[in-house]
């Protein structure tokens, strides 16, 4: 098979591989689709978090094939595996982006996606990712069956909807909220839909592209917001009272969202912080306590959340033909990777095998 292999920072190569084997409890899918997410942007371009800074490594481990969205078909299943993952061959099937160890002590507690091992597809040499034609979901996977009425590039957004939907449950909402959220890329365009099914007094949505804005209207949010021409926090103040927004969700991966968030949150708010940062960010934490008493929450992954993208998508609850702007042939994976570094044109990018 035809799969992409990291080894480096602007080092990926596309090249033949054998495809996998199932062992005991694993399954073997044929790629059906697969998407380009903005850390898979970030490992690529070299972020110290996935490569590290010369004196400690990063998470990444080389050579791997990246891909944590993808959608496949059941192709082969190792023994037991059927009664396991209740998976039967010719299924369409998604697997959550972490592969916990089941040992330790987060995995003991339930909170898998928190896993100290932590595997997640693409970034570990255990779990070969989706940039391929064929990937193996591991015995200690969690799997779940996709209904085939889901078009496959439609079906490649459950990851990062299950995210988007994850990071809305931490903000806590409340139905007289105001919610902010900064950052209308795939996965801010998720938590806006998802909000919506919260039903808060009002979603706004902060990006500096307009056409984002617009699609985030499309998909629930009341309020549209450029920062770069108008004044973002003020405006957010007038529209509460002069108190700020009740909930904000900053998942633009850019240190101003951060402070622009500390700015526009009122006292007692609840901050979530969701994107991975490239960089490391400076803020005064005096905002965080002595001057509001905030409640500061992060969001990792899409725990729980996997069955509740789906029935989202099921039921056609976002305009997918939009979101999903470009399908593309693995063989064209840069191309894909420079249209998201871009962004000027595309949502979410996938590729098919």
């Amino acid at each position: 098979m035809k799969a992409v292999l990291a080894y480096g920072p602007h080092d990926y190569r596309l090249e033949e591989r054998p495809v996998p084997k199932p062992g005991p409890g694993e399954v073997v899918v044929r790629v059906l689709s697969t998407g380009i997410c903005a850390s898979d942007i970030k490992c690529f371009t070299g972020a110290a978090l996935f490569w590290g800074d010369g004196k400690t490594g990063g998470y990444c481990q080389a050579p791997v094939t990246p891909g944590h969205e993808f959608v496949g078909q059941v192709v082969a299943l190792g023994e037991g595996a059927d009664e396991h993952h209740h998976l039967q061959i010719g299924d369409h099937a998604v697997s959550e982006q972490i592969v916990p160890c089941g040992t330790c002590r987060y995995c003991r507690e339930g909170s898998y996606w928190m896993c100290a091992v932590h595997d997640i597809y693409g970034f570990r040499q255990r779990v070969f990712g989706a940039w391929a034609g064929y990937m193996l979901f591991p015995a200690g996977s969690l799997n779940y069956k996709v209904p085939k009425s889901i078009p496959v590039h439609h079906a490649v957004f459950i990851e990062p909807l299950a995210c988007s939907i994850h990071a809305v449950e931490r903000g806590e909402i409340k139905y007289r909220d105001t919610v902010a959220i900064a950052g209308c890329g795939p996965l801010g365009i998720g938590m806006v839909a998802a909000a919506k099914m919260k039903s808060p007094a009002r979603i706004i949505a902060l990006d500096l592209n307009d056409d984002r804005l617009n699609l985030a209207l499309r998909c629930g949010a009341d309020v549209a917001i450029n920062p770069r021409k108008e004044n973002a926090v003020e405006k957010v103040r007038a529209l509460t009272e002069g108190y700020g927004c009740d909930v904000y969700i900053e998942a633009t991966g850019h240190p101003g969202a951060v402070e622009q968030g500390l700015q526009m949150i009122r006292k007692l708010g609840t901050f979530v912080e969701f994107s991975v940062m490239r960089e490391k960010v400076t803020v005064d934490w005096t905002i965080i306590g002595d001057s509001k008493e905030l409640n500061v929450h992060g969001a990792h992954l899409g725990p729980y959340c996997y069955p509740v993208a789906i029935r989202m998508l099921e039921k056609g609850l976002l305009p997918m033909e939009e979101i999903v702007t470009h399908r593309l042939p693995l063989t064209d994976f840069q191309k894909g990777i420079d249209l998201v570094v871009s962004g000027e044109t595309s949502v979410k990018v996938t590729m098919e095998p």
